[in-house]
């Protein structure tokens, strides 16, 4: 969906209930990209980004994955700079907010494995979905919070021996 392309003004970014334009993002996420190439570079020349004797070096080809995720974020700087007046939409703000409302309770989460580990952190999280945007009763909302990670617990630290993040829960039984 575009709206106008005439230059006028740009009633995208500052009215309330008024669409996201794409530039904006485009732009955000390819000066994001720019940050973590250079990052990439830099450690890709602090560990070698050369060819030895035996081959190349440890940085070698991070260094060129690297200048190429430069090149390319830095191309998206670039149009979406010189094409700064066309207006594009993004996403309507409740669309956003739809976003937002998934997104905030998953880095919420993330940020919990820390502290309680993952499978707690993973039982608040799909209870909180289940009773937030879910018309499941309340048996169901108790039940497979607990259920899944118990199942992820089985599958993954028993039949398959991969050690999964724990906190102080898992600590009490042992594990």
């Amino acid at each position: 969906m575009q709206t106008s392309h005439d230059g006028g003004a740009d009633h995208t970014d500052s009215a309330e209930g008024a669409p996201i334009a794409t530039r904006w993002v485009e732009l955000g996420v390819a000066l994001a990209l720019m940050a973590l190439a250079l990052v990439v570079i830099v450690d890709s020349l602090r560990v070698g980004a050369g060819w030895a004797d035996d081959g190349p070096q440890a940085g070698y080809f991070p260094f060129y994955i690297g200048l190429a995720l430069l090149g390319a974020s830095g191309w998206t700087t670039f149009t979406q700079l010189r094409h700064w007046q066309r207006i594009e939409v993004f996403a309507e703000r409740a669309q956003m907010r739809s976003v937002a409302a998934v997104m905030l309770p998953m880095v919420v989460h993330v940020a919990l494995i820390k502290f309680i580990g993952l499978y707690m952190a993973s039982a608040l999280l799909i209870g909180w979905f289940m009773h937030r945007h879910g018309q499941h009763r309340l048996a169901t909302k108790l039940v497979v919070p607990v259920a899944v990670p118990l199942v992820v617990f089985v599958v993954f630290e028993r039949w398959f021996l991969v050690p999964l993040p724990k906190g102080p829960l898992e600590a009490l039984f042992g594990y």
